[in-house]
């Protein structure tokens, strides 16, 4: 069973998508701190294949794990811009097709089923269009 759900709503086009995720092991103490500040969301800007929405968590361990890329699927905390990103494809910082982040970023959580995303091509590329990302926990019984 998934930790967590991520919600993406596509305001204004027909786009709604629910995800489960499965929180990381990989920044531990960061994961800790965006869980404890679940539900997160607000309007998600698009940059290349990624969606990052600001958050209230800021945390000072920026370097717990710190990496430039990261999986498809992977759900990381941004410290230079205090926000949650979603990478499902390259961005303008890639070298190749992996997703890589503009600076070092935390991976808290992943998408349990990444082939999903694909879905999110109908998001604008530049800006997201009014798409909200929110991230929530599951209650038992969910």
């Amino acid at each position: 069973m998934a930790d967590c759900r991520l919600v993406i709503d596509g305001d204004g086009i027909d786009f709604d998508l629910e995800l489960a995720v499965d929180w990381s092991d990989d920044a531990p103490e960061i994961r800790d701190a965006v869980a404890a500040a679940l539900p997160l969301e607000g309007e998600a800007t698009r940059w290349g294949d990624e969606l990052y929405v600001r958050t209230p968590v800021d945390v000072e361990l920026d370097r717990e794990n710190a990496r430039l890329e990261v999986p498809e699927g992977a759900i990381a905390y941004w410290p230079t811009g205090d926000a949650l990103c979603l990478f499902w494809g390259p961005t303008p910082a890639s070298v190749d097709e992996e997703p890589r982040a503009a600076s070092p970023v935390n991976v808290v959580a992943t998408v349990a089923d990444p082939s999903s995303l694909s879905e999110l091509e109908g998001v604008e590329k530049e800006g997201a269009g009014g798409t909200t990302l929110r991230l929530e926990a599951i209650a038992d019984g969910s």
